[in-house]
């Protein structure tokens, strides 16, 4: 045997049917090829076989009874035949068990009605359902914002504490090493400080695990409060008539009252334009170049006045959240391991990590996931060939050996406990962006068209793109390189929105270009200036009359009328 298939094969047998009647002296042979296993009818057979051969019918039930045995006797001689060959197939292990059990578990699963797949809604597609029912239904939407603000405080304040005992233990820990250390060779050997940087690194592992314990007890208890009450509340208002307040039956026993919405700009700078693309088929769209921390488009409070304010575009976030109006942002990351543990990654995963994650996986999950499909992303990729034809075959060959992600690879978060975003473009750097001279084959310039593209295919109709592919300024980014910069994503980005509208798919209404805090005038001036240059803008026509002309068109129009009465 060559594996689970020939478990289905089939072998022809000849039956043979002699039949001699008064009127031949000799008997009548006939030969009938039937295939074993039979699955068909016996007796369906036996009367084909009469019409077929014109025998007389007083013989269908012989020939019934031959045919049966003949089907019975090959039958098993089949199925012991091939039992013998798969005992011996496996002996010599010409076969593999494993595709054996594969075979016999899929043939279970599909025989079975608790492996059938669910034709109603899932739990997660139920509870968006009712989250978009209660976020557009006026009052709830406040209740929904004190709710999320009051979990989140209950987890900054562990994170707190967490943090000031490590912080005191490191301290701590340092003291009494140094002490060690001083004493090396006097009062301390080199097996006492070893015995005390284990004993230190348990303590701290110890440490970490007891608060890391306690806050995800929190926010699983956070998490499951939250969807129940939003399940029940939903059931509440469809049995009650008129205005109901969802505040009473708030999981949340004391609504913090220092909630405020936070009415400052975000943004240092800012320009808007509205350009069109295409010649025939034309599409608007809105582009923005702004100046602003990457960090506070995301956290869900900010600081005002020496108070804690709420994000002002949370509200449009928590109401686009289960739309097709979704919004993104690309964060590039130097890490090509999964591992934010330093720069900007360390600072976005604290944000995430701040606040419980109600509708989706935490990030940690996310990127557990990402780590497991990341092998078979990277054996696609050497058995598929080159990913871009724009690359050097150096460059392709070097990216194909490696087992990590690479320079332009481009893995997708999703988050709802973000103030501005929904989803989170995370794109590998090199230090190769540090240079002046990258041109629109770079992988991170072909790492934005894969991201424009992925974007219109599903429903997000915003997103935000750092202009000079980097979020903080530097000295070398002079004011040649600034230009320079921004105007080859700003050519890329207008052909790689033109293609992704000649796809199909949802439109990208808005793209906003972020350069970082911090950026002169001077230069955001320059910037704003090559937008015009590079896009069609849409130009409002502006007309001026002074008044006595309009006295005089009014005047004209009186006279002519007038004149058309009389005439009459």
């Amino acid at each position: 045997m060559n594996g689970v298939k020939d478990y289905e094969k089939k072998h022809q047998k000849t039956f043979c049917y002699t039949i001699s009647t008064i009127n031949i002296p000799d008997s009548y042979k006939i030969e009938v090829p039937v295939h074993i296993p039979f699955e068909g009818s016996i007796e369906e057979l036996s009367h084909r076989i009469i019409n077929g051969f014109n025998l007389p019918l007083n013989v269908i039930e012989e020939l019934s009874s031959e045919l049966q045995k003949f089907v019975e006797q090959y039958s098993i001689e089949f199925y012991d035949c091939q039992t013998v060959d798969a005992i011996e197939s496996i002996k010599n292990e010409t076969i593999e068990v494993e595709d054996i059990v594969k075979y016999w578990e899929k043939a279970f699963q599909e025989e079975t009605l608790s492996f059938t797949d669910n034709k109603g809604p899932s739990n997660d597609q139920l509870f968006g359902t009712a989250f978009h029912k209660l976020a557009h239904s006026g009052p709830s939407l406040d209740a929904i914002l004190h709710i999320e603000y009051g979990y989140a405080q209950a987890v900054q304040d562990i994170m707190s504490r967490k943090c000031r005992q490590v912080t005191l233990l490191t301290k701590t820990q340092t003291e009494e090493m140094n002490y060690a250390m001083d004493g090396l060779n006097k009062y301390s050997t080199e097996d006492d400080i070893n015995a005390l940087a284990l004993k230190h690194f348990d303590d701290q592992t110890l440490l970490q695990g007891k608060w890391n314990s306690r806050l995800d007890t929190l926010k699983q208890e956070q998490r499951t409060g939250y969807r129940e009450w939003v399940m029940k509340t939903v059931e509440e208002m469809q049995g009650v008539d008129g205005l109901y307040s969802p505040i009473g039956n708030s999981p949340i026993s004391i609504v913090t009252n220092g909630f405020t919405i936070s009415n400052m700009s975000l943004y240092d700078m800012e320009e808007s334009f509205t350009i069109h693309l295409g010649s025939q088929m034309k599409s608007t769209h809105n582009i923005r170049i702004m100046s602003a921390d990457t960090l506070n488009l995301l956290n869900l409070t900010l600081e005002e006045n020496g108070t804690v304010v709420h994000h002002p575009q949370r509200l449009q976030t928590v109401l686009e959240l289960y739309s097709q109006d979704l919004k993104g942002l690309v964060l590039f990351i130097d890490t090509n391991n999964l591992d934010f543990y330093s720069g900007l990654a360390k600072e976005f995963f604290d944000i995430c990590e701040g606040s419980t994650e109600f509708h989706f996986d935490s990030l940690q999950n996310q990127l557990e996931i990402i780590k497991s499909d990341l092998k078979v992303a990277v054996e696609n990729r050497k058995c598929k060939g080159p990913v871009s034809n724009f690359l050097s075959p150096e460059l392709q060959a070097r990216r194909n050996k490696s087992k990590l992600l690479q320079c332009g690879d481009v893995y997708i978060t999703k988050h709802s406990n973000l103030a501005s975003v929904h989803l989170v473009f995370h794109m590998v750097i090199d230090d190769s962006l540090k240079s002046g001279d990258i041109n629109s084959r770079h992988p991170v310039i072909l790492g934005l068209r894969n991201i424009l593209k992925t974007a219109c295919s599903y429903d997000i109709t915003m997103i935000t793109i750092p202009l000079f592919l980097t979020h903080e300024m530097t000295e070398d980014m002079t004011v040649p390189w600034c230009q320079k910069r921004a105007e080859l994503v700003l050519k890329c980005v207008k052909g790689f929105m033109i293609e992704s509208v000649s796809l199909g798919g949802s439109e990208l209404k808005t793209i906003q270009f972020l350069v970082p805090k911090g950026i002169s005038e001077e230069v955001f001036g320059i910037l704003a200036t090559m937008v015009p240059t590079i896009f069609r803008v849409s130009t409002p026509l502006v007309f001026e009359s002074s008044e006595p002309e309009i006295e005089l068109l009014t005047k004209n129009k009186k006279s002519t009328k007038s004149k058309r009465n009389s005439k009459s």
